[in-house]
């Protein structure tokens, strides 16, 4: 098992990766800037260079990874095109990538409201439309697919329980961080999280499940 980690320097994807090396998951890490990734990623990773919008060389890119986490997007601008490029254009090139390169899951971290076109969040160029869009190119890539949806990200964590659910059920709530990391990580290791939609909010009166009764829940 070897993962590959695209968006590795953002809030969330940093929190990937430092759950997969917490369990000895060799990482290799997709980043933009050497130097930012080399202050703030465990040294336990491979670091590679090199930007999901360039299909070019991105295979090349996976080496021999055997799965593929993303957590990608776009962040606040005025460049209007950004939602589009990043959460969906970027998407879709890395899911070509990953189907050249036979990689056994795609694990893509999406939001809570996809599919609420009239959500205020859309208001900043489409983000949830294009991130929805990036969702249906996955599941109609043939690859075998985990896609999380968070509620809103916070960063500190907390010991609130875990609530996961199927597509278009969750319409409010707020999730740490690094409980959706750990939710993408844990996702590798049980077949009933595998061509899912999760949807995933914390809650501190929720009951406390195991791994394999949430994923099969859902």
């Amino acid at each position: 098992m070897k993962a590959f980690v695209a968006g590795a320097t953002g809030q969330t994807g940093r929190r990937i990766v430092e759950e997969l090396v917490k369990r000895q998951i060799p990482v290799r890490a997709l980043v933009r800037n050497l130097e930012v990734a080399q202050a703030i990623l465990p040294n336990q990773a491979e670091l590679v260079v090199g930007d999901v919008l360039k299909l070019e060389g991105l295979t090349e890119l996976l080496g021999d990874s055997t799965f593929i986490l993303c957590a990608t997007g776009a962040k606040p601008s005025l460049n209007f095109t950004e939602p589009f490029q990043v959460d969906y254009l970027g998407t879709k090139n890395l899911v070509e990538a990953a189907k050249a390169k036979n990689i056994q899951q795609f694990v893509f971290v999406s939001s809570l409201c996809v599919s609420q076109f009239f959500h205020p969040l859309n208001l900043f160029w489409l983000v949830l439309y294009w991130k929805q869009m990036a969702e249906n190119y996955l599941i109609q890539s043939g690859l075998t697919y985990t896609i999380v949806r968070p509620g809103g990200l916070k960063n500190q964590d907390n010991s609130d329980s875990l609530v996961l659910s199927s597509a278009d059920t969750l319409f409010e709530g707020s999730i740490p961080r690094q409980k959706v990391a750990q939710i993408c990580v844990e996702s590798l290791y049980y077949p009933d999280s595998r061509n899912k939609i999760i949807e995933a909010v914390a809650k501190p009166e929720a009951p406390v499940k195991e791994w394999k009764e949430l994923f099969t829940a859902v």
